[in-house]
């Protein structure tokens, strides 16, 4: 033990706070220095609380830093246990293990949820608040004591005990990701088609969502936002793959009818020759012909739409001001163009 842990431990039966001092001391494995850091990382938004200046006290600026520190630290420590992988494979770990789901996880285990003051209508379903305040306290560590202490903790009190590095960097986490990728992979049509929307008892909202594959019903998932409830919707989807070979060949099923329908034609292809009948061959009776028959001059965002359907991206759609053009001027290029044939 250090002598600074020494003369804290010392210290705290005289201490104002002794029973934050202490939980802090469970939570990071060392007693802190300046104490108003931690307070400031525990304390949520939704609490309300201000500073003598009146403006708004709360963890959101610790929660930046911290959440830049876990980059660095925890890149460091996946680069130096995973030798030789390669930087994708790098990359994914570190995302799994500083996502709001682990940092959420870890402040639960840990008792850190117990200390947040918050309001209680937020601290309720709140999926992010825990995992801010993780984000948050790794920034009060770093301004109290140092990197090398945020480095020790996160080494030595969190992957070292608490999370399988392992494990983590081998499990597959996004379902979503997932399953577009076997849907684009077979060519078949996915969908997320929403169930729901509601409150539970607190307030909190809640979404439902069932994955349809071509038309078929899939995996349905529940959750406090439609993220949460796509990927759950998705994971149950990706076990029914797995299990049910039923549910694969109706899905296929389902497939081969829609692609049969689409391989039959839907209406009779227009005669291009045709087309080519209306030219105007001279000047004088062009004028006639305007008076005569004016639908004989065709419309300028009728042409436009017939050429050019309105699902495919069409750069002259790109205009500051679209001209329109007047009857005159598709005569007169019509005459222009007659002369230059």
């Amino acid at each position: 033990m250090k002598i600074k842990d020494i003369i804290n431990r010392l210290k705290l039966p005289f201490r104002k706070e002794k029973e934050l001092y202490s939980s802090l001391h469970a939570i990071i494995g060392f007693y802190p220095h300046n104490i108003k850091y931690y307070k400031m990382a525990l304390t949520h938004k939704s609490s309300g609380k201000k500073n003598e200046k009146g403006r708004p006290l709360n963890n959101e600026r610790l929660e930046f830093l911290g959440d830049a520190l876990l980059d660095a630290v925890v890149g460091h420590i996946v680069y130096a246990h995973f030798e030789g992988k390669r930087e994708g494979f790098l990359t994914n770990t570190r995302s799994k293990l500083v996502s709001r789901e682990t940092l959420g996880k870890l402040a639960q285990e840990m008792g850190l949820t117990e200390l947040i003051q918050s309001s209680g209508t937020q601290r309720s379903h709140n999926s992010y608040m825990a995992g801010n305040a993780f984000e948050a306290l790794v920034g009060a560590i770093y301004l109290d004591q140092g990197y090398e202490a945020v480095m020790k903790f996160m080494k030595q009190r969190i992957l070292s005990q608490m999370v399988n590095i392992d494990k983590v960097a081998y499990k597959e986490v996004n379902f979503k990701s997932k399953l577009l990728e076997w849907t684009q992979k077979n060519r078949v049509r996915m969908d997320y088609k929403m169930q729901k929307e509601s409150q539970d008892e607190n307030g909190s909202p809640v979404f439902g969502f069932t994955v349809m594959i071509e038309g078929v019903e899939g995996g349905k998932g529940q959750g406090f936002s439609k993220k949460e409830a796509q990927q759950n919707a998705s994971k149950e989807t990706l076990q029914r793959l797995r299990r049910e070979p039923q549910f694969i060949d109706a899905i296929f099923q389902a497939k081969s009818e829609r692609t049969k329908m689409e391989e039959e034609p839907t209406a009779i292809a227009p005669d291009l020759e045709a087309e080519k009948e209306f030219i105007i061959k001279n000047a004088e009776s062009t004028e006639e012909t305007s008076s005569q028959d004016s639908s004989m001059i065709p419309n300028n965002q009728e042409t436009k739409e017939a050429i050019t359907p309105s699902d495919e991206f069409d750069l002259s759609d790109i205009s500051h001001k679209p001209k329109e053009l007047s009857r005159e001027d598709i005569i007169a290029a019509a005459e222009a163009a007659a002369y230059n044939e």
